[in-house]
């Protein structure tokens, strides 16, 4: 009699056991059927937004990160350069040198006061206070959006489609006929930036950027520094 109460009991605790673990595997499906969803909708939200939504997204990066590879061509040579771009509006910026070899290491910060150079390799650094002049370089991403969002006003930018891209064609502000014109291509499906041209009068390419690897609106200010800057600022060319 006790040996089957106590199977009985065995029983009932094993039962009690399996319903709890069927349970808990139901609730577990259904959390992570209901994240897997959310990230298919996030992976697949690019993809579903119309041309005008992508330049309203673009127009609006509250920061990035960016690995670029930049090729300037002169009247005289070609330079190739591998750069570290954090930017996070509406002002912080830093860039580094990865390559060439002979300028690794130099980083430039601007705080809208204050222009610091540095070089981590050399352990040496060069604040100059007060620095009221700060070049308008074609290397930087929120430089191609502020041209974009002035020229927009006048009616003097282009946004249109080609291949698997949407091409933002704008004029540089105070250029020369070196420097004429802008192009961005975005990738359709990841609403992200794959390359940047800066053309002349005749549109031949002299700057060509490539974007190896960009992280959009995911920067906070110690990802930078906090610092407050005026005007975006990157290597002159």
């Amino acid at each position: 009699m006790i040996e089957t109460l106590k199977r009985k009991k065995r029983i009932i605790v094993i039962s009690i056991a399996i319903i709890i673990l069927f349970i808990f595997l139901i609730i577990f499906y259904k959390i992570f059927s209901k994240n897997n969803y959310k990230i298919s909708e996030i992976g697949n939200n690019m993809s579903s937004k119309d041309i005008k939504e992508i330049e309203e997204y673009i127009l609006n990066i509250s920061s990035y990160e960016a690995t670029i590879e930049a090729t300037v061509e002169s009247n005289k040579n070609t330079n190739k350069y591998i750069l570290l771009q954090k930017y996070i509006a509406p002002n912080m910026s830093k860039q580094t040198v990865l390559e060439p070899s002979n300028l690794e290491g130099i980083e430039i910060t601007y705080d809208g006061q204050n222009l610091k150079v540095s070089n981590s390799k050399l352990n040496i650094s060069k604040i100059y206070e007060n620095y009221e002049y700060i070049v308008d370089n074609v290397l930087c991403l929120e430089s191609f959006i502020s041209d974009y969002k002035t020229c927009k006003e006048t009616n003097n930018t282009n946004l249109y489609e080609q291949d698997n891209n949407y091409v933002f064609e704008t004029n540089i502000l105070n250029s020369n006929k070196y420097r004429e014109k802008k192009k961005l291509y975005i990738n359709k499906n990841t609403g992200k930036p794959t390359k940047l041209l800066v053309q002349d009068i005749n549109e031949k390419t002299l700057v060509y950027i490539l974007y190896n690897e960009i992280k959009l609106n995911g920067l906070n200010k110690n990802d930078i520094l906090a610092f407050k800057m005026s005007k975006p600022y990157a290597l002159a060319i």
